[in-house]
């Protein structure tokens, strides 16, 4: 961690008030690093392991820059998978609450036209998948007019994913006179090229695994064969009995028997891959958030940049494929500062793909022995309470930040000629609201939605039931949720 506070940073009031109520105290080193450069408008090369604070790094210079007034997108932020994308969506939006910033996801198996819808609105922040976002460039349903800060977030994983062509076709397509912020674990030969094809005298920065850094995870191999793994796996969750842990299998078809075994011994435990609908991947990776199961079976899919800063151990049940999952893998566990355990299983095969791993992380991962009957039986108490305990739901972060926040429906929109300053000045009129109780405005054609902050809701509703918006009547009601 580094010293001072985000204040030091000349940001403004709305961001640092926003960040105070995240519980954002002391910038990490990536982003004592990055956001003072960031804010000087510099094109950038950020290498910085998984966990380490990246979101915000770029997210919080973003948000201070961005112009309220402006209604078409300032900044394109690209992230490999769609949960990531969703999860950055929020970040900014929270990041950006008091100053009203509107952000967009959009990525596949999602209606496109209704990102279409949304991307009419004012939007000042689009966040998506590459394949998405280049089909809404090349519908012309994504303006790229006013474009001024392009982010490569998860740059190693776009070019893993094979998505490293879509991004070179996206970059042709933008304006040259932008700010480029290129963000990765690790810096392959290719995402260099790519960084230095299309920036402009750019700045690199690295933050170096240091011991202490290493040490936040407990690294271990143990070697099984290929028939004994699920007994292991009991007998090593039942010795380390965490409160939260992800199982990683290399395919779909693993994880759903998994899945099944743990499920029928009474496991509080949810699967996730690719095969799930997205509202379905959505609603378990929210779920293992906030706690409601301990074990998540998982392939790579949820491996990638997602943010869950309380895992306790990460299991690898099949040994990754490829050198960088393992630290995307391990790299789910010892976030925010705190510590955490990955223990891999090997079959007899598969030991010669390790040194290719330890060469890649840069240490020697000691193997473990396999646990004894005896400690298994010793601990098996302690675990079986733990499973009969309902876990405890834990609060968002941002839960602080939108509890005071009311949302309100009008029935009148672009076709009536209303703007979000119409809103703006209208509202901050009423007595005992200011333009800082007033938070994101979302104008359609036919109807608009305007979220009301610090807990001013209830005035501005009762109000506003008698009051025109530029001579005209609308009506009025909180927003269904």
């Amino acid at each position: 961690m580094s010293n001072g506070s985000f204040k030091n940073y000349h940001l403004s009031e709305d961001i640092v008030r926003a960040l105070d109520h995240l519980h954002y105290a002391i910038p990490t080193e990536v982003q004592s690093k990055v956001i003072p450069v960031a804010l000087k408008k510099k094109d950038l090369v950020v290498k910085s392991q998984t966990g380490s604070g990246k979101t915000a790094s770029f997210g919080i210079p973003i948000c201070e820059m961005i112009k309220w007034e402006e209604n078409k997108p300032q900044a394109l932020i690209l992230t490999p998978t769609r949960e990531l994308a969703a999860q950055v969506r929020d970040d900014i939006t929270n990041i950006g609450r008091f100053k009203r910033i509107k952000a967009t996801a959009i990525f596949g198996k999602q209606s496109f036209d209704r990102q279409k819808l949304q991307l009419k609105q004012k939007t000042h922040v689009v966040v998506g998948t590459p394949g998405r976002v280049l089909d809404h460039i090349e519908k012309g349903t994504l303006s790229l007019d006013r474009l001024t800060y392009f982010i490569i977030d998860e740059a190693d994983e776009m070019l893993n994913m094979g998505f490293i062509d879509q991004v070179e076709a996206i970059i042709q397509q933008l304006p040259t006179n932008r700010i480029t912020m290129l963000f990765s674990a690790t810096l392959p030969e290719d995402v260099e090229a790519l960084s230095h094809k299309y920036m402009k005298d750019l700045i690199e920065i690295e933050i170096k695994m240091t011991e202490k850094t290493k040490n936040k995870i407990d690294h271990s191999l143990i070697e099984v064969s290929e028939e004994d793994k699920f007994s292991l796996l009991k007998d090593i969750t039942i010795i380390e009995n965490p409160d939260s842990c992800m199982i990683f299998c290399r395919t779909q078809e693993q994880v759903d028997q998994l899945f099944r075994q743990l499920h029928r011994l009474n496991y509080s435990c949810d699967k996730i891959h690719g095969g799930l609908v997205q509202e379905d991947r959505f609603a378990v990776m929210d779920d293992f958030k906030r706690g409601k199961f301990r074990y998540l079976v998982a392939t790579d899919v949820a491996a990638r940049g997602i943010d869950i800063d309380n895992i306790t151990l990460v299991i690898n049940y099949d040994l990754p494929l490829e050198k960088e999952s393992y630290v995307h893998r391990t790299g789910r566990t010892g976030r925010a500062g705190k510590t955490g355990k990955a223990i891999t299983f090997i079959t007899s095969d598969e030991g010669k793909f390790i040194p290719d791993i330890e060469a890649y992380i840069g240490f020697q991962i000691p193997k473990m022995t396999t646990p004894s009957k005896v400690e298994v039986a010793r601990r098996k108490n302690a675990f079986q309470e733990k499973m009969n305990v309902e876990p405890e739901i834990k609060k968002d972060k941002s839960e602080q930040l939108n509890k005071d926040i009311m949302k309100l429906y009008f029935n009148g929109g672009k076709k009536k000629k209303i703007r979000a300053v119409d809103f703006v000045g209208t509202i901050a009129k009423i007595e005992g609201i200011t333009a800082d109780d007033i938070g994101i405005i979302t104008i359609q054609d036919n109807v608009s939605y305007v979220e009301i902050l610090n807990g001013k809701g209830p005035i501005v509703l009762k109000t506003m039931k008698t009051t025109t918006i530029k001579g005209k009547q609308l009506k009025v009601h909180q927003a269904i949720k």
